[in-house]
Order: C-alpha cells, then structure tokens, then sequence
C-alpha cells in the first residue's frame, strides 16, 4: 500500500494542474478577498480581522480542493480504464486501495495549507504565535480527510462523463454555503442555519477557532468526525458494490 501511496504522490506533483489549482490558485483567491482588505476590519459577528477570516478560509479551500478534486475524478477513470480491476488481482486488499487515496490525497493536502499561510504573513503580516501556526496546520489537515473520504465516495458513484458536474456542484455549494468565500454572518437567517451544519463551516470553524486563541469548538469536531463516518461508509459500501460489478 505504501508503493501505491507513494504513486499516487508522485503522479499529482507532476500534474500541472494539481500544482496551479491547489497549490497557486488558492493563494491567488486570499490576495484577492482578504488582500486587499484592511488588516484592522473584523468580521461581523467576530473578533477576526479579514485577512486572518480569509487566510484560514482559503487553506481551507485549498485543501478541499486537493482531496475532493483530484481524487473523484481519477478515481472514477481509474475504474473505468480497469486499473482497479487490475488491481483487486494484486496482493492489495480492497481496503488498502481506499485507504492508499484518501492518504495520499491528504498528505497532497498540506502544500496548499501551507502556501497560503506564507503568503498571509508575508504579504498581510498576519501573525500568531508558534502554538497556532502549529495547530492551525494539523487542524486544517486533519480535517481534510474527511473530504477526501468523500472525494472516494465520488469517485466510485460517478462514471468518468459525469463525475466532474458533479463533483463540482457538491466542491462550490460546500465552499460557498459553508462561508469558505464570504462569511455566513452576511446571509440571511435561514440560510445561516442550514450552513451551521454543513461540513465546510465544521471545517473553517476549527482554524477561526484557534485563530481566537481557543480550541476547536466541540460542535465543529462532531459534525466533521460525523461526516467522515458517513462518508468513509459510502465509500467502503460503493466499492464493495463495484467489486460485485467486476
């Protein structure tokens, strides 16, 4: 599984697009939303300055983006190639295939997190102590994995021609309603409600937590370790369902 992680790895580091859209694009979007903002502004609803919102908003989104992105839509080609069937015929148990993306899509997760971090210091001067850099960094990464559990789950429901719509319309709705590009104080009531329980606001929750110099709020932590079951089933009880197509 380990040779198969490392694959992985090296097939998205030579992936041009890999490298712009999650790695320079998100980076991109914090100078854009919270670079030009005043570094004294705070959120509504908040003790945030804008760029600190947007720095732990865009690492955020950039990380979604590596697991969610990349993976569905391989996943699902793969399938459709047989490169999975050739596979269930290795030594490599079902589970370790799983368990080989949604790693590998994790540790593909960290460049991003950690270029848009250097950019909001370096261009925003916005600074926290040692122990948050540290811990925003872990938080942001381990919350990551939960998308991309789902990004496999994806990839084993969709073919190759509608995988991406799809996995579109699930990466932008999540990253919108769930505040990764503006903040939910700014929507109405009843949409603030609905994006309270939404995995996306749980994830950018646990750096606006730290940023404020607590813990993660125990709610936040709930909601994602309950998405990352769900997803992680739907992903185990999709493949088993494609193991009995093949």
């Amino acid at each position: 599984m380990n040779n198969l992680i490392r694959l992985e790895i090296i097939r998205a580091l030579r992936n041009k697009k890999y490298l712009f859209f999650t790695i320079l694009y998100p980076a991109a979007l914090f100078l854009m939303l919270g670079g030009t903002l005043d570094g004294t502004t705070k959120v509504m609803g908040t003790e945030l300055t804008m760029p600190a919102f947007y720095m732990v908003a865009m690492a955020s989104f950039g990380a979604l983006t590596a697991v969610l992105m990349g993976n569905s839509e391989r996943i699902a080609k793969e399938r459709e190639k047989g490169w999975v069937r050739q596979l269930r015929l290795t030594a490599l148990p079902g589970r370790g295939y799983v368990l080989a993306k949604t790693a590998s899509a994790g540790v593909l997760s960290l460049p991003s997190i950690l270029v848009v971090f250097a950019v909001a210091a370096g261009v925003k001067d916005v600074r926290f102590d040692t122990w948050q850099w540290l811990a925003l960094t872990g938080a942001i990464w381990a919350g990551s994995l939960v998308f991309a559990a789902l990004g496999v789950a994806l990839g084993y429901l969709a073919g190759g021609d509608s995988v991406r719509p799809l996995t579109m319309l699930i990466y932008f709705g999540l990253s919108i309603l769930g505040g990764l590009w503006m903040p939910t104080a700014n929507f109405p009531q009843w949409l603030q409600t609905i994006a309270s329980w939404l995995p996306t606001h749980a994830y950018a929750g646990l750096g606006q937590a730290i940023e404020l110099g607590g813990a993660p709020h125990a709610k936040d932590v709930a909601i994602l370790v309950a998405y990352f079951v769900l997803f992680t089933g739907a992903a185990a009880w999709l493949y088993r369902k494609d193991s009995l197509k093949a």
